[in-house]
C-alpha cells in the first residue's frame, strides 16, 4: 500500500467516525424514552461491532488490566451516546475529546510526573474551552442538556481510563482488544436491556446495524491498514477531521445547530489538541518512527477518531499513540 493510499484509509475511517450524530439523532427513535435512548444506542452498536469484528480475532489471551478496561469502555460508551441524545453532537464528540487532557492531569496528579513546558500553553486552551461551553450550558436551565454536558465531559475521563490501560495492553493483539470492548459493552447492557423491554422494529434494526458496522466496525478496519504506512503522528493531525466534522453532519442531515460558545469552546480545544500532538510533536520527533507504539484509533474501541495520548504508566511522550479502541 502506498503512503497515498494509507492516508485515505486514514481520512475515511475518521470520515466515518465522525457519521455518529447521523446516527444518534435519527429522528424515528422519538419513540425511545430519551434518558435511556442514549444507553439503548450503545448496546445495539456494541452489539453489531461485536459480531463484525470478533470473527477475525487472534491471539486471545486474558490479562487483569482487560478488566478495568472494559469497564472504562463500556462507560465511555454509554456516557457518549447519552451526551450525543441529551445535547448537541459539538458538545458530545468535543467535550469527550478532552481526554488526552484528562490522561496528562492523571499523570500530574496520580504518578506524580513533573508537567513539560510544551504541555502548559495546549493544556490552557482545553481548560479554556471546556469552561466556555461548561459555562454556558449550565447556566442554560435546560435539565436535559446539563445531564448530556455532565455525560460528555464523564465520557473523555472513562476514555482516558480506556486509553491508559491500553497502552499497557499494547503488546496485546489490537483486534482481540478492539472486539473484546465492544462486546463486554453489549454484554454489559444486556440486564438494563432486558428490563427495559425496548425492542426495535425492522427500519430501527437496519439503522442500528449499520451504526455498528459503519460507524464503528468498518473505521477500525481501515484505520488498522493505513496504520501500516501512515506514522502515528500524521495519523493524529488526519484522524482530527472527526471531531471538526461531527457537528457538521448533525446540521447537514438533522439541522442541528451547535451554539456560539460550543463552536467558540471547541476552537480553543482543537487549538490545543493541534499544538501538543501535532505541532509540538512534529518538532520532537527524532529518529525513525515506532509503529510499535501505536494502537489503532480511538473510535473501534472508543469513540474518538484517533487521538495521540501519552503512556501514562511509561514514557508519556513518546511517540504518540493512535488509540484505536470510540464509545
Amino acid at each position: 500500500m502506498t503512503k497515498t493510499m494509507g492516508r485515505l484509509h486514514v481520512l475515511a475511517a475518521a470520515v466515518l467516525w465522525s457519521s455518529s450524530g447521523i446516527f444518534a439523532k435519527a429522528d424515528f427513535f422519538a419513540d425511545w424514552p430519551q434518558e435511556w435512548r442514549g444507553l439503548i444506542f450503545a448496546f445495539w452498536r456494541a452489539l453489531f461491532a461485536a459480531c463484525i469484528l470478533l470473527p477475525g480475532v487472534r491471539g486471545v489471551r486474558f490479562r487483569p488490566l482487560l478488566v478495568p478496561m472494559v469497564l472504562c469502555f463500556a462507560g465511555m460508551n454509554v456516557t457518549f451516546l447519552t451526551a450525543m441524545v441529551l445535547s448537541t453532537a459539538a458538545n458530545a464528540i468535543w467535550l469527550q475529546n478532552l481526554a488526552p487532557f484528562w490522561v496528562l492531569l492523571a499523570t500530574l496528579l496520580i504518578f506524580r510526573e513533573p508537567m513539560e513546558r510544551k504541555d502548559v500553553l495546549p493544556l490552557i486552551w482545553a481548560i479554556l474551552g471546556v469552561l466556555l461551553i461548561l459555562g454556558f450550558e449550565l447556566s442554560s436551565g435546560v435539565t436535559g442538556s446539563r445531564v448530556g454536558v455532565f455525560c460528555g465531559v464523564l465520557s473523555g475521563v472513562f476514555y482516558a481510563g480506556v486509553v491508559v490501560t491500553l497502552r499497557q495492553l499494547r503488546s496485546e493483539n489490537a483486534v482481540w482488544l478492539t472486539a473484546i470492548n465492544q462486546a463486554a459493552a453489549a454484554i454489559l447492557l444486556v440486564p438494563v436491556i432486558l428490563r427495559l423491554g425496548i425492542l426495535p422494529d425492522a427500519k430501527q434494526l437496519l439503522w442500528l446495524g449499520a451504526f455498528g458496522a459503519l460507524q464503528m466496525a468498518l473505521p477500525y478496519i481501515l484505520l488498522s491498514r493505513g496504520l501500516r504506512v501512515v506514522s502515528s503522528q500524521e495519523a493524529v493531525a488526519i484522524a482530527l477531521t472527526e471531531p471538526i466534522l461531527s457537528p457538521v453532519w448533525a446540521f447537514l442531515v438533522w439541522s442541528e445547530r451547535p451554539a456560539w460558545w460550543t463552536l467558540c469552546g471547541a476552537a480553543l480545544i482543537l487549538t490545543g489538541l493541534f499544538l501538543r500532538y501535532v505541532v509540538w510533536d512534529a518538532f520532537a520527533v527524532s529518529g525513525p518512527n515506532r509503529p510499535d507504539a501505536a494502537l489503532p484509533s480511538a473510535n473501534a474501541v472508543g469513540e474518538t477518531a484517533a487521538l495521540a495520548m501519552p503512556d501514562a504508566a511509561a514514557d508519556r511522550h513518546a511517540a504518540p499513540t493512535t488509540a484505536d479502541p470510540s464509545g
